[in-house]
């Protein structure tokens, strides 16, 4: 999934560049406050992207988390209050999540 939005991100870059440089540094700019380490940033876009119900949110964060060094504890109990704040249909998302992050992580 993320091969493929790469390059749907890459055709919508090249047909709207203004709006994509924007997105961008606005992406750049939520990362660079000192408050939150990279790893609870990409936890808590996981968590939005199971209650939007955004799979390839979900596909891009899970990836996010784990090269931030995210446990899979610290997923699960991400995603438990994704669950608890996005009732029954984060319950299905969050299972993909976790999916993904089993698939994403390194052997072992």
């Amino acid at each position: 999934m993320i091969t493929e939005m790469n390059g749907a991100v890459k055709n919508l870059r090249t047909a709207s560049p203004d709006v994509m440089k924007a997105f961008g540094d606005m992406s750049r700019a939520a990362h660079a406050g000192p408050a939150l380490d990279h790893a609870t940033q990409e936890l808590i876009a996981l968590a939005i992207g199971v209650a939007t119900r955004c799979e390839p949110c979900i596909a891009y964060h899970a990836e996010g988390a784990i090269k931030a060094g995210a446990t899979r504890e610290q997923v699960a109990e991400t995603l438990a209050m994704a669950v608890y704040m996005g009732a029954g249909p984060s319950v299905m998302y969050a299972a993909k999540a976790l999916e993904a992050v089993d698939q994403l992580s390194p052997p072992g």
